[in-house]
C-alpha cells in the first residue's frame, strides 16, 4: 500500500516525471488501484458566477481587465441563477458545482453575503459545493465552513520560482497562507496548477512539491493545460501535447497518491484515447460542462459518452468526506470582521505581461 509522503525533494519527482512511458504508466496505475476505484471519475461542473474585470496580471488569465480579450464581463449572478444552473449541473450527471469569482480576495459585505447563501442553497441540494474566490482570511474561511461549503480551490499556478514569470500582483506566500487559513476549518483543499506556460521539467517538479509538502495534501489537485487565448501574455505558446499531460498526471498520482487527480483545462484538445490514457494514469476527477469560467471545455453528453466507452461511473457526491452542515446566516458564530489584509503587491516586472496589457491602447 502507498504510503502519503511530505518530503519529497525535486529531483526524485524529476526522475519519476521522466522514466520510461510504460514504467510510469504502470507505477501510477499500480498506486492508483491501490487507493482508488479506477473506474468512477469524479464530474464537477465549474460556474462562473462573475466574470471579468479582476485586478490582476495573471499571464493566462483572459479575465485580467487589463488585457484585451474578449471575454464579456458580468456582475455577479443572483441565488436563484446558480441555483438554476446547479439543478442542471445535478440532472447532467454532475456531483459538485465549483463557483469561480474574479476577485483578487474575497471582500466583507452584501456580495460575500451572496456567495454565502449561494453555498447554502447548493448544499441543500445535496451537491458538494466548492468555491474559487482568490485569497481568504481565515474568519471568511470559518463563514464559508458554515455555510456549508465542501471545497476551496486555490491553485499554486506553478513552482515559486517560475510563479513571478507569471504573475507580479500578488506574491507566492499569499496562496500558501489562503490555503492555510482554509485548513483551520473543515472545508477541503483543492489546488494545483497550469502546465504550458513556458515553464520547464524542473517548475513542474517543484510546483508537486511544494503541494505534496502540504500536510494534509490537497483533497484534490486539478492538472491544467494551458489555454492560450489571444490578448493575453502567453497567447503564443505552443500547446501541450497529450505525453506531457499524461506524465504529468501519472507523476501526480504518484506523489499524491490519496489525492484525487483533476483533468482540467485544455480537454478540448485531447482525443478520447488521450484522455482515457490520463485515467489509466491515475486522473480521477473532470470538470465537465460547455466552459471553464471562460475557456471552451467537452460537451457533457460527449463526456457521458465517452464515460459508456470506457466502463467509467460518475462518482456519487460525499464519498470521501461527509456532507458538511448549513448554518444559516442568522445562526452563524462568524460575523463579518470588515477586515483589511496586507496582501502583497510584488509589483515587479514582467515584460510580456507589460506589453499585452499595452496593446489596443
Amino acid at each position: 500500500m502507498s504510503i502519503t509522503k511530505h518530503n519529497w525533494t525535486k529531483d526524485e519527482i524529476i526522475a519519476i516525471y521522466n522514466k520510461p512511458m510504460m514504467d510510469l504508466l504502470y507505477q501510477a496505475a499500480t498506486i492508483h488501484r491501490e487507493t482508488h476505484d479506477p473506474n468512477v471519475v469524479q464530474v464537477s461542473t465549474l460556474l462562473s458566477i462573475k466574470t471579468g474585470g479582476c485586478p490582476e496580471d495573471c499571464g493566462y488569465c483572459p479575465q485580467a481587465a487589463r488585457y484585451h480579450t474578449d471575454i464579456e464581463g458580468n456582475d455577479l449572478m443572483s441565488v436563484s441563477q446558480v441555483k438554476a444552473q446547479a439543478l442542471r449541473a445535478k440532472s447532467s450527471g454532475s456531483s459538485r458545482v465549483c463557483m469561480g469569482a474574479a476577485w483578487r480576495n474575497v471582500k466583507d459585505g452584501p456580495e460575500f453575503d451572496q456567495v454565502l447563501e449561494m453555498v447554502r442553497t447548493i448544499n441543500k441540494l445535496d451537491m458538494e459545493v466548492c468555491c474559487t474566490l482568490g485569497m481568504i482570511t481565515e474568519n471568511q474561511a470559518h463563514r464559508l465552513a458554515e455555510a456549508g461549503l465542501y471545497a476551496y480551490n486555490h491553485n499554486l499556478d506553478t513552482s515559486e520560482d517560475y510563479y513571478k514569470e507569471v504573475i507580479s500582483t500578488r506574491g507566492f506566500e499569499d496562496r500558501l497562507q489562503t490555503i492555510e487559513n482554509v485548513r483551520k476549518t473543515n472545508v477541503t483543499v483543492c489546488s494545483g496548477g497550469i502546465i504550458g506556460m513556458g515553464e520547464n521539467i524542473e517548475d513542474r517538479a517543484g510546483m508537486l512539491v511544494a503541494l505534496s509538502s502540504l500536510n494534509p495534501q490537497p483533497e484534490s489537485v486539478p492538472i491544467n493545460a494551458l489555454v492560450a487565448v489571444e490578448g493575453t501574455p502567453m497567447e503564443n505558446e505552443k500547446p501541450v501535447e497529450i505525453w506531457e499531460m499524461i506524465r504529468m498526471v501519472a507523476t501526480t498520482r504518484i506523489v499524491m497518491p490519496q489525492t484525487q487527480v483533476r483533468l482540467s483545462a485544455g480537454r478540448t484538445e485531447m482525443s478520447r484515447e488521450g484522455q482515457a490514457m490520463c485515467f489509466f494514469a491515475g486522473a480521477n476527477s473532470i470538470f465537465a460542462g460547455d466552459k471553464l469560467l471562460t475557456t471552451p471545455n467537452p460537451d457533457v453528453e460527449d463526456d457521458m459518452k465517452m464515460f459508456e466507452l470506457l466502463g467509467l461511473k460518475p462518482q456519487k457526491p460525499f464519498v470521501k468526506v461527509a456532507q458538511p452542515e448549513t448554518v444559516e446566516a442568522v445562526d452563524s458564530k462568524f460575523e463579518a470582521l470588515g477586515e483589511k489584509p496586507k496582501w502583497t503587491r510584488p509589483e515587479h516586472k514582467i515584460e510580456r505581461n507589460l506589453e499585452a496589457s499595452g496593446k489596443g491602447k
